[in-house]
């Protein structure tokens, strides 16, 4: 069993830095997240990859621990991207003859095809929730795409309508939630930044979506929104486009970013009663904030939340930035939460 979660549990959205010797850092931050597969970006040949890949993830969870996290996932590393991931191991894509669509950025980059129906012959992660939960004594987190944001991400050529693409990605989505649940996991996080980036879209049956994905969940489960990652997308707005509408939503927290937007935390206000993990790390530069900075940021939400029910974590992923800035940024996030308890 994980320890207690003490006021104010600590934890980051998921991606840290990937080590050098696994994968080809320097190109993976010169081009936009891919969508479907990557595999020329791993430097450990295919047969010793499965290997490399459980070291590093040893590595990532030391890092968490060390830091101070409260609960730690699995730093994504055995992923190219936060979605392309799950989104290529299911069925009715054609993988070797990508679509097109235009992302957050004005460019159309190759994505999964859609052409029969969405299953899932597997589930894609409880493996990777099984490593997590021998490895540790903490909560352990797991995150998963959401079903908006792949059908976003995809190019339909099955079912000629996008609601219906997105609930069979929910139906998918729901099933591996299950397993995940199963497998030991104590929260499991939708990324949903598609739903930021068109919620003219969203607001027809984004939150029919994920509902539909979330409905059955048998643990503590998070819906991440986010401006995207700070070295793709440096401009952010003051405010979400879409979150008051997350309030219908069946999670139990919802992940925002506030530290290199300086969101005005009573944005925050239509979503009382739900929990929320509040981003309050700035990814948008490797200086390490301190603790103080950083306790400033909760601070300044704490009148708009309900606290029994606040995380503490970082905007976004912590992939692009070096490693000793994600180790001592993960340090001032706990440290800051120390620092805030004392003051409850």
């Amino acid at each position: 069993m994980p320890r207690p979660l003490p006021t104010l549990p600590t934890t980051v959205v998921g991606s840290l830095p990937q080590p050098d010797w696994l994968i080809d850092r320097d190109r993976l931050g010169h081009q936009f997240p891919p969508r479907v597969r990557a595999a020329e970006l791993w430097r450990i040949p295919a047969e010793r990859l499965a290997e490399a890949q459980d070291d590093a993830t040893l590595v990532t969870v030391r890092a968490q621990e060390e830091a101070g996290l409260d609960i730690v996932g699995d730093g994504e590393v055995r992923r190219e991207s936060y979605s392309n991931h799950f989104a290529t191991a299911l069925e009715g894509i054609d993988l070797d003859h990508p679509g097109t669509v235009r992302n957050r950025s004005g460019l159309d980059i190759p994505v999964p095809r859609v052409v029969g129906p969405i299953t899932r012959p597997r589930p894609v992660q409880a493996d990777d929730v099984r490593f997590l939960r021998a490895h540790t004594n903490r909560a352990v987190k797991i995150t998963v795409p959401g079903p908006f944001t792949m059908a976003q991400q995809a190019q339909d050529d099955h079912y000629g309508d996008d609601r219906e693409l997105a609930l069979a990605y929910a139906d998918v989505v729901r099933a591996e939630i299950a397993d995940l649940f199963a497998a030991g996991a104590d929260v499991v996080q939708l990324d949903e930044p598609w739903l930021q980036a068109r919620p003219e879209v969203a607001r027809r049956y984004g939150v029919e979506a994920l509902n539909r994905a979330l409905e059955g969940a048998a643990g503590t489960t998070h819906v991440h929104l986010c401006f995207g990652y700070a070295a793709m997308v440096a401009q952010r707005p003051d405010g979400y486009s879409f979150l008051p509408e997350l309030a219908d939503v069946a999670c139990d927290a919802v992940s925002v970013e506030t530290a290199q937007s300086h969101m005005d935390p009573a944005t925050l206000e239509p979503l009382r009663g739900k929990g929320i993990a509040l981003g309050v790390l700035d990814l948008s530069t490797p200086e390490v904030e301190t603790p103080v900075q950083v306790a400033d940021r909760v601070r300044r939400a704490l009148g708009h939340v309900d606290v029994a029910k606040l995380v503490l974590s970082s905007d976004c992923g912590l992939k692009y930035l070096p490693r000793e800035s994600a180790a001592g940024k993960m340090r001032a996030l706990a440290m800051a939460a120390e620092l805030v308890r004392g003051e409850l």
